[in-house]
């Protein structure tokens, strides 16, 4: 059987172990990985190459960076490549029909949910705040809409307490790469039926940003768990640290829950070298590991060595935080 010409798009972290996977096939010949531009990144804002750039460049394979992938010198330069087919994962920019039509076989998107729930830019995430106990990798055939097209193939994972948006990344990047290498050879064979997704049944999975950040202690206590595990490695969950000259945030990076019946919503009840309780809505979280703006991330013991903070203070919100909406909007 001849090799099969595959182009890759990718960019985040998510995409890595993908087209590492398609280099060892044998099968398979990638024509390019196609990446975003260098873009602004640390202290001195230098522009950095995307993961999947690095890769790519340790892997000795062709790559292309074009602004825009519906540039016509960039369509033109596709056009030359001829792949056979083109995979997608975490790349960044709507493809447009132009590129779509010059692929015989089609796009495949590796996407980290069980679509259609989950559309959208953050499904990892979302699906950790809505406090989900399982998700999973959908590969699908890209048609013009956000996430809408036809599912080839899926793999699901439980959602464990002991995970956060990066653990549950790390792994969902881990299980699409060998469903990725199974759904193609599937494909080839003729073997996969493609299913239209039930679109009455989709949710939508809109970007995180630093405004999600702010912690509403009038919320459950298991809520607010979720939006810490969500939120973890970026942008973190904060909230106003008493007892300072000036408004200072204390991001919380990690906590566990307690039962716990006392307290207003906000209120320190207990500190100790196990962390520092907090009253909630309803029960409590005990913060584990904690970072004041502008320092490092810390344990909560060794934050209060050198912060004490005692039964009675309350931790404060920015804006009073946003506790509601976190079911993935109806698309």
């Amino acid at each position: 059987m001849n090799k099969l010409r595959v182009a890759f798009f990718g960019t985040a972290p998510l995409a890595c172990p993908g087209l590492e996977a398609l280099t060892q096939d044998p099968s398979l010949e990638l024509t390019r990985v196609i990446t975003q531009p260098d873009r602004p990144a640390g202290r001195g804002l230098h522009p950095q190459p995307s993961p999947v750039k690095s890769l790519a460049l340790r892997l000795g394979l062709p790559l292309d960076q074009p602004n825009r992938c519906r540039d016509p010198q960039f369509l033109e330069r596709f056009r030359t490549m001829s792949p056979d087919l083109a995979v997608v994962v975490a790349y960044g920019q709507i493809l447009p029909r132009a590129l779509l039509d010059l692929v015989p076989m089609g796009f495949l998107n590796v996407h980290a949910s069980l679509l259609p729930q989950y559309r959208g830019a953050a499904p990892i995430q979302w699906a950790i705040l809505n406090g989900d106990t399982e998700t999973g990798v959908t590969i699908m055939r890209i048609d013009e809409g956000l996430d809408t097209g036809d599912i080839l193939t899926t793999v699901s994972t439980p959602i464990l307490d002991t995970d956060d948006a990066q653990t549950l990344h790390d792994r969902l990047a881990q299980l699409g790469a060998p469903l990725l290498l199974q759904t193609i050879a599937e494909l080839r064979a003729g073997r996969i039926q493609p299913r239209p997704q039930p679109h009455d049944d989709a949710t939508y999975a809109r970007k995180i940003s630093r405004q999600d950040s702010p912690l509403d202690w009038t919320a459950p206590a298991r809520t607010l768990w979720n939006r810490i595990r969500a939120l973890v490695p970026w942008p973190g969950t904060s909230t106003l640290l008493p007892g300072c000259d000036r408004p200072t945030l204390l991001k919380v990076w990690a906590a566990e829950l307690i039962a716990h019946a006392g307290g207003a919503p906000g209120e320190i009840i207990a500190v100790s070298n196990a962390g520092i309780e907090v009253a909630c809505g309803t029960d409590a979280l005990r913060l584990k590991l904690v970072q004041r703006e502008g320092g490092r991330k810390m344990s909560a013991a060794d934050f209060l060595a050198g912060h004490p903070l005692h039964p009675g203070q309350y931790f404060g919100s920015e804006n009073g935080g946003n506790p509601g909406g976190l079911r993935g909007d109806r698309v």
